[in-house]
């Protein structure tokens, strides 16, 4: 039993000592960096290799496919339609002055005729040049930035011609004889307008 045992440390202790003698031979992990004429600090970056040729092919590619063009605003929009409401009430109000008659006398005044009918057309515009305007442009106006802003003048100018235009025409609508002196409110209200344009513009 004492032999067994003996025995069998006998071929441990030497089983060991091969083994030890097996690792010995082998050689130990090197965990150095590689030599410099490998690897090197000044490397930034893994590029392919291309020819110039191949660079020019692509790049003569690309602006042929797609070339600049400038920007170019939309035709219709909220802005260009308060826009084209703008100058269409100028036009309108330049073809009523035009259009005016002084009647004689007291006698009747004719509040259906040409010059009527295009003084209520611009008063409409007018209105209409306001609503979209405060639609599209209500976040450019600000008190902050005070009256002398040309987006807040444009507001202050473009109200105040829409409003004398629309009071003219409702003057003059309202009275069907003799002469109601309204063309110098409806003068001032254009004129007003066309500044407030030629503001933004």
């Amino acid at each position: 039993m004492i032999v067994g045992r003996l025995g069998r440390l006998v071929v441990a202790a030497c089983l060991s000592s091969i083994t030890g003698f097996a690792s010995a031979a082998e050689r130990p992990l090197d965990l150095t960096l590689p030599d410099s004429k490998y690897y090197s600090q000044d490397v930034k970056s893994f590029m392919l290799a291309e020819t110039d040729a191949d660079v020019a092919k692509v790049k003569n590619k690309i602006s042929a496919d797609s070339p600049s063009k400038e920007f170019e605003p939309k035709l219709f929009s909220g802005k260009k339609i308060h826009q084209y409401l703008g100058v269409t009430t100028a036009a309108l109000a330049g073809m009523t002055f035009m259009t005016h008659v002084h009647p004689v006398g007291n006698g009747p005044r004719d509040v259906n005729g040409t010059h009527a009918e295009l003084g209520k057309a611009t008063a409409v515009m007018a209105l209409a040049t306001v609503a979209s305007g405060l639609i599209v442009h209500w976040d450019d106006f600000s008190l902050e930035d005070g009256w002398k802003d040309p987006d807040n003048l444009h507001v202050l100018l473009g109200v105040t011609g829409a409003a004398l235009m629309a009071y003219a025409v409702n003057k003059s609508m309202n009275t069907s004889t003799g002469q109601v002196n309204h063309a110098g409110y409806a003068e001032l209200g254009a004129l007003s307008m066309v500044v407030a344009i030629k503001l933004t513009w």
